[in-house]
């Protein structure tokens, strides 16, 4: 049973090409398996999460991440009655646009693409979900219903100010309603986002040797886990001891997002998905304590794995592919696959058009394409 402030199906805004539904999947549904099967979610898995693809075969990529903060999601939406469909959908797609090398890679396509407008991976997943897919006979994209392309473009919250060039782009002919929140299941998405990263991103840095146990159990929430460990498992070997600890420190955040979003929810007492997005302030948070603690591990993580000597070597080294394919590409459009070159053509005669084309090809490049095409065309000049 849904609650009255999850979005229902059965009234679901649509799509933006009329089409015949499923007899039997609903549309949320629909829009996960869609999603499942883009060539854009399958490149998630040679995609950087903190660790480059080729570095190890145990690290978090883009793909896995993706994965558990769908895990995360469903267990939060189902747990509140929302629709948990809807919620799995936002929480796959919500890293479709990350470029190769992660971060790293979308600060340097932005930084190249600045006198075009930027870049921005959130509007660059709407993007690919709405033209860069193209494998339906009637229409570009996906065709995903409007929920779910509101989830994708708003999950972290209202969007004001300078819109990204793609989110703009596309909100002037299908409007998402950019300035209000979206409904709560992707805001679940936005929260599951944060609890999967903070635990697996302490997971790979210990695996990574960037820290010790030692050094987290100094944190918050953390010390408190392994302690319970020893205290229920004495003599526990090191690697179950971290993944019992880990899973503690799991199941404090996720327990925590629910007490606190069933208060909140409770006192706006909602009676719709419309009164959620005309409330002005998210209805699924963090409790405060909790957030203050999970800002000292972040910033213990961003010290510690995000900028130790290893990881901003290797960010140096990615940043200088994507800073040399870029001009290269755009100086010589002729060198991109040929199933490009009708877009290409319409790109003639416009700088920005161009540019954007340039930079929507580098997005979608895996680590690997992207570290053998530079060997191919730059190296190998």
């Amino acid at each position: 049973m849904l609650a009255t402030y999850a979005s229902d199906p059965t009234r679901t805004r649509g799509r933006l090409y009329g089409e015949d539904e499923s007899a039997f999947r609903e549309p949320f549904q629909r829009d996960r398996d869609r999603i499942i099967h883009s060539s854009a979610f399958r490149r998630l898995k040679h995609k950087t999460q903190v660790f480059v693809e080729h570095e190890g075969d145990y690290f978090r990529t883009r793909l896995t991440h993706s994965i558990e903060v769908a895990q995360v999601a469903r267990t939060i939406s189902g747990a509140l009655g929302l629709n948990s469909h809807l919620t799995e959908a936002v929480a796959l797609a919500h890293d479709l646009g990350h470029t190769p090398f992660g971060h790293t890679g979308e600060d340097a396509l932005d930084a190249l693409m600045a006198p075009y407008g930027g870049f921005d991976h959130n509007a660059q997943a709407l993007k690919i979900v709405t033209s860069l897919e193209r494998h339906y006979a009637e229409w570009d994209g996906l065709n995903l219903s409007w929920e779910t392309l509101e989830g994708i473009a708003k999950h972290n919250g209202p969007v004001a100010g300078d819109l990204p060039y793609a989110l703009a782009e596309y909100d002037a002919r299908h409007s998402l309603e950019l300035d209000s929140h979206a409904g709560a299941e992707a805001q679940v998405a936005a929260l599951a986002d944060d609890i999967a990263y903070n635990n697996h991103d302490l997971d790979d840095g210990l695996r990574a040797g960037l820290f010790t146990v030692e050094d987290i159990c100094a944190l918050p929430i953390i010390g408190d886990a392994f302690a319970e460990v020893d205290a229920k498992y004495p003599g526990l070997d090191a690697k179950r001891r971290r993944h019992e600890a880990l899973r503690r420190v799991f199941g404090v955040m996720v327990s925590d997002v629910l007490v606190t979003s069933k208060r909140l929810l409770q006192e706006a007492n909602p009676g719709s998905v419309e009164d959620i997005r005309a409330l002005g302030r998210p209805v699924i948070r963090f409790s405060d304590g909790l957030w203050t603690d999970l800002k000292v591990i972040r910033k213990f993580l961003f010290t510690r794995m995000y900028r130790a000597p290893s990881v901003v070597e290797m960010r140096k080294r990615v940043t200088a592919v994507v800073e040399e394919l870029f001009p290269l590409f755009l100086a010589q459009p002729e060198l991109l696959p040929a199933d490009w070159h009708t877009d290409l053509e319409r790109a003639r005669g416009d700088d920005t058009a161009l540019a954007r084309l340039v930079a929507d090809y580098i997005a979608g490049m895996t680590d690997r394409f992207a570290l053998d095409t530079h060997k191919r065309l730059v190296d190998g000049r």
